[in-house]
């Protein structure tokens, strides 16, 4: 299944060494905060903010921001310096000893053609990430073929610093990040655990109610191939956490696709848990707190 999605997708995963370039640094308590950047694939820039425990457990994660419609918010949401304090789960994890990357994904932040920063410019946002995804797609290309290589660069980069064990490497995210992570972990065999957050609800249930598309998840033809869970079977059998809830309509169906899921696991099925909470779309204290206790029981050692 892995090797059929990522010829559908046009991905190239091959792992390779990816150095990376230290912009700035400063102290935050008990890890460093360092602004780096690193070349894509397709030879642009990434800016990213990676946090250095002071007592590092070898652990590590890569946590791909959220969507919210607000496109000057990216890495810096998730590192609590701007934005939503609910996103901010690199300081939560450092302060457990993960060593934590936050890149920007295409479109985000630093990384929007029309402006930079975490300066909002609605009507230019929107624009440059429609464009991204029509040009892509009237030249054969997709977003997400583009979302998933830089994600796996990002991978790439984090898997070279000093002190991360490859078998504690994770990747999170919530709505637009959780999509990214369930995709990637599907096609990455080097994720050893991953958590999707607000992100795990079929096309067909999508469609069925009128729910709008992320733009990365418009790929042509996918809905006749794949689903999601058939994207979600395919993470197994490594540890796989779905977070959602029952008003969310980003994850309307999570229970109905996990379930099915399960069945698929076999054996392996309790490596996939399913927290389901009541409520809507937005990360509540209650799941922040859960996901970060599931990711410090996974990250520790054997």
């Amino acid at each position: 299944m892995t090797s059929k999605l990522a010829t559908f997708l046009n991905v190239n995963l091959t792992p390779k060494l990816t150095p990376f370039e230290t912009v700035s640094a400063n102290e935050q308590g008990s890890f460093s905060q360092l602004l780096v950047q690193y070349l894509s694939n397709d030879g642009d820039l990434i800016p990213a903010y990676l946090l250095l425990p002071r007592k590092p457990s070898g652990a590590a994660i890569l946590v791909h921001h959220q969507h919210n419609g607000e496109r000057h918010f990216g890495k810096s949401e998730v590192v609590g310096l701007a934005g939503n304090v609910l996103q901010a789960f690199g300081p939560a994890l450092a302060e457990n000893g993960f060593i934590v990357l936050a890149p920007d994904s295409i479109c985000f932040e630093d990384r929007r053609p029309n402006a930079k920063g975490t300066e909002c410019d609605d009507e230019g946002d929107f624009l440059q990430h429609f464009n991204e995804m029509t040009y892509r797609l009237i030249k054969g290309d997709t977003l997400m073929r583009k979302v998933l290589e830089d994600a796996s660069t990002g991978l790439s980069v984090l898997l070279s610093i000093e002190g991360v064990d490859p078998t504690r490497v994770g990747v999170l995210g919530h709505s637009y990040g959780g999509n990214t992570t369930l995709f990637q972990t599907a096609l990455d065999q080097r994720i050893q655990f991953a958590c999707a957050s607000g992100a795990v609800c079929s096309y067909k249930n999508k469609m069925e109610r009128g729910t709008g598309l992320e733009f990365s998840l418009a790929i042509p033809d996918i809905f006749n191939h794949f689903d999601f869970t058939d994207i979600l079977s395919s993470v197994g059998p490594r540890p796989f956490l779905v977070v959602s809830a029952d008003e969310d309509k980003y994850a309307q169906d999570a229970d109905i696709v996990v379930e099915d899921c399960k069945k698929r696991l076999g054996p392996h099925s309790e490596t996939l848990q399913h927290f389901r909470y009541r409520g809507g779309h937005p990360i509540t204290v209650d799941r922040f707190d859960a996901i970060v206790k599931w990711f410090v029981q996974q990250g520790k050692r054997d």
